[in-house]
């Protein structure tokens, strides 16, 4: 087994930004070594309550910790490429070598607040990819004009990252995952079984991505005994369990919480990793590592995040890096 990566994802729909400061000190000390954002202007239920902007967290986050850091993003709608360029080149600038961005087509729920026409899944993949050559071109340094389903006239970045940035897709399904593989730099996707994920990564390599790391965030429901971890995942995420063509148009907070009315604890399974063992965290984590996934990012989703952060540490971290 080669060295794994594995981070710790910040999620500002849960926590307020002040205390996912406090979750990253506490995680580069239990040893993850990269942290994971959120990036939305809406909670995925109003039980969750938080709604932070990433991106002025993410200045005082990598000034307060060494941890690496990445984005999902989703420019196009919500924000405009040039500034997510902008944004980007400023952070590499103060950090280099620390900071990577994901991008994604994006979900109605946080894209619908522009009041713009919420386009059909192929129009938001081409508007997306017209977002990454205007960003690569904007970090190479060019003045960047482009009429397309994005707008831009006349940019151009003063402030450079002083090398190219890595754009990470990020990729829900086989389709999509094939063809982040021809422009991305690398993959991101979620936790599921090891089949379907090894089906992800082959279609990945298939459409480009043969050699690129894989990326993978795992939602997980760990506490002190099974019972707090299938309770804490079900009042947390819940409404996250469906399929992504469902949960990519949904409007509201509201909405969401409509949909999981029908989840049961039992439920939870199918999408969350839910275990009070450490050492079934391990296995888990481990074939995950064995189907071709480079970096880990960790999704505790119940709200006992001081107790996962320090249990993974001694448990599982240290277990994960002692097999490689």
């Amino acid at each position: 087994m080669t060295k794994i990566h594995i981070g710790y994802h910040a999620s500002h729909e849960q926590f307020k930004p002040s205390e996912l400061t406090t979750y990253v000190r506490q995680a580069q000390q239990a040893g993850f070594t990269s942290a994971l954002s959120s990036d939305h202007f809406f909670p995925w239920s109003e039980t969750q309550g938080e709604s932070g902007f990433a991106w002025s967290w993410l200045g005082a986050a990598m000034q307060a910790t060494d941890l690496h850091y990445g984005i999902v993003n989703a420019p196009g709608q919500r924000y405009h490429p040039a500034i997510i360029a902008q944004a980007v080149a400023t952070l590499c600038e103060m950090f280099p070598q620390r900071f990577w961005i994901a991008v994604g087509s994006g979900q109605f729920l946080n894209e619908h607040i522009t009041a713009e026409r919420w386009p059909a899944k192929g129009d938001r993949n081409r508007r997306l990819k017209e977002c990454v050559d205007i960003m690569r071109a904007l970090w190479a340094g060019e003045t960047v004009t482009h009429d397309g389903l994005v707008q831009v006239y006349d940019a151009k970045l003063y402030t450079l990252p002083g090398y190219m940035p890595d754009i990470v897709g990020a990729a829900l399904t086989e389709q999509t995952a094939r063809w982040v593989g021809g422009w991305a730099d690398a993959m991101i996707t979620t936790s599921r079984p090891q089949v379907e994920l090894k089906r992800m990564i082959d279609a990945f390599r298939s459409g480009g991505g043969e050699g690129k790391p894989v990326y993978l965030k795992v939602q997980l429901s760990y506490d002190t005994t099974l019972e707090k971890a299938t309770q804490g995942a079900h009042q947390q995420w819940r409404n996250n369990v469906f399929a992504s063509s469902l949960l990519s148009d949904i409007r509201s907070p509201v909405g969401f919480d409509a949909a999981g009315t029908v989840v049961r604890p039992e439920d939870m399974a199918s999408g969350v990793r839910i275990s009070d063992s450490a050492e079934q965290h391990v296995e888990w984590l481990s074939k995950d590592i064995e189907a071709g996934v480079s970096q880990l990012y960790l999704h505790n989703v119940n709200l006992n995040q001081s107790y996962f952060i320090d249990e993974f540490g001694r448990n599982v971290i240290s277990h994960l890096n002692r097999l490689a």
